[in-house]
């Protein structure tokens, strides 16, 4: 399973440092931004699992990075100084998951975060991703950019089974007796090329289904930009 990244956007860098210890304590991965602009850069540049938002920033509110990152799914926690019940409701109002007055105590942070991020997955952490497909196993549902995507139980099984072995090429007779039907029917040959043809169409550019000529099938990794 990745590993869960996390987006913050925090202007005080002692703050910033220290939230970023601890996240990184608990094994995720941080990326830092002290501005909108900066945090606008970094999330074009890859999708985040979870922003942690100041909403009094330099160059404006936290709310105004709220709108760029919810279509990738990312969650939002806000941080803020302001104890006022009508800010905070129309922040939630608008997408954010939760928040937190400052000052507060470090557990009281980690546990909201680990809150946050078990709602997003529907209750658990165990997610899996194929470029930029999130799937998630327990409620057999797939996303990309937080936008669901209808497959069908064949494509849904090969695409799962992708995600399983990430980089790795699989041989058609290693997908076809994934595919075998739960009720004993055979999946033959050339319905194994239909699927994937039309599994490639609905996943677009989300995801890089390669053809490795005379064995198989795998998943390109996704190209840093």
């Amino acid at each position: 399973m990745n590993p869960v990244r996390i987006l913050l956007v925090e202007d005080d860098t002692m703050i910033a440092s220290g939230l970023s210890y601890a996240l990184e304590a608990e094994g995720y991965i941080v990326a830092h931004a002290k501005d909108i602009a900066t945090a606008r850069q970094l999330a074009a540049e890859a999708p985040f699992d979870l922003a942690v938002l100041d909403m009094q920033l330099p160059d404006g509110s936290g709310s105004d990075i709220l709108a760029a990152v919810k279509p990738a799914g990312t969650a939002a926690l806000f941080l803020t100084v302001v104890d006022d019940e009508g800010v905070m409701v129309q922040a939630l109002e608008n997408g954010a998951d939760d928040y937190i007055v400052k000052p507060f105590r470090l557990r009281e942070f980690l546990a909201r975060v680990k809150t946050v991020l078990r709602r997003r997955t529907g209750g658990t952490g165990d997610t899996l991703t194929v470029g930029d497909v999130i799937i998630h196993p327990l409620k057999n549902s797939v996303s990309v950019h937080g936008v669901p995507l209808e497959l069908t139980a064949l494509e849904y099984k090969m695409l799962l089974l992708f995600a399983s072995h990430p980089g790795q090429t699989l041989t058609r007779t290693q997908i076809l007796d994934h595919l075998w039907d739960g009720a004993g029917d055979f999946v033959e040959d050339n319905t194994l090329t239909v699927c994937i043809k039309r599994l490639r169409q609905k996943l677009g550019d989300a995801a890089d289904i390669e053809t490795v000529r005379g064995v198989g099938y795998r998943v390109a990794e996704k190209k840093d930009h």
